[in-house]
């Protein structure tokens, strides 16, 4: 089973994937951690996609579509973030999937109006240290300020002011609007409202994904 998970930034797109990935044994790919991998373990992809960052540029689509591809060819299932986020690379895996006798079963959005959003993402709270992500309202840590897992002070990123937010949310639409229309027609598209508690939300997608 191969499922696309698509969400605005707070939607809460990485905390369904983590339980869809327990819930169903999948693995959860994206680009940005398969990227990171790849650098760091000093791939040939790795070393090819370390070359366009180091110079300040943006990984190029072939790129991110071979490491993809190559990390769906050798799991029984996935759930997709951030990838297809583009037509180019939605056609790519769609004939890739079809040529390996497999499919994307599930397109998924997770829906959240713009101003729960601007309120979940003002919320946010994150450890310089690890990189991960709390939440002052659904999520918070243990010890008010401190990353559970290393003690670190956590930070309010620049980034998560209403302006950038609200700058973030178009560029996604934007991105995200073509991929839509792309899956559409073909019967695999759905939505859910990702404004309830997280646990129903979770619920919705069961009710959507069968084995």
């Amino acid at each position: 089973m191969n499922i696309l998970l698509l969400g605005a930034p707070g939607a809460g797109k990485g905390t369904q994937a983590k339980l869809l990935q327990k819930e169903y044994g999948l693995q959860h790919l994206a680009p940005g951690d398969i990227l990171r991998d790849a650098v760091k373990k000093e791939t040939e992809l790795g070393l090819q996609a370390k070359n366009f960052m180091d110079k300040g540029n943006l990984v190029p689509d072939e790129l991110i579509i071979d490491m993809m591809l190559k990390k769906i060819e050798s799991t029984d299932g996935v759930i997709l973030d951030v990838f297809p986020r583009n037509i180019k690379q939605a056609q790519a895996l769609t004939e890739y999937l079809k040529k390996i006798d497999k499919k994307l079963n599930y397109v998924i959005k997770i829906v959240v109006k713009e101003n729960e959003i601007i309120r979940r993402l003002s919320s946010r709270r994150v450890c310089p240290l690890c990189g991960h992500s709390y939440n002052k309202v659904f999520n918070p840590p243990k010890v008010e300020g401190l990353c559970d897992v290393d003690g670190e002070k956590l930070i309010h990123r620049k980034d998560d002011t209403e302006e950038t937010i609200k700058s973030r949310l178009q560029v996604f639409e934007d991105h995200t609007r073509p991929i839509i229309d792309y899956y559409k027609d073909s019967g695999v598209y759905f939505e859910v409202d990702g404004e309830k508690d997280f646990m129903e939300v979770f619920e919705d997608l069961k009710s959507i994904v069968i084995e």
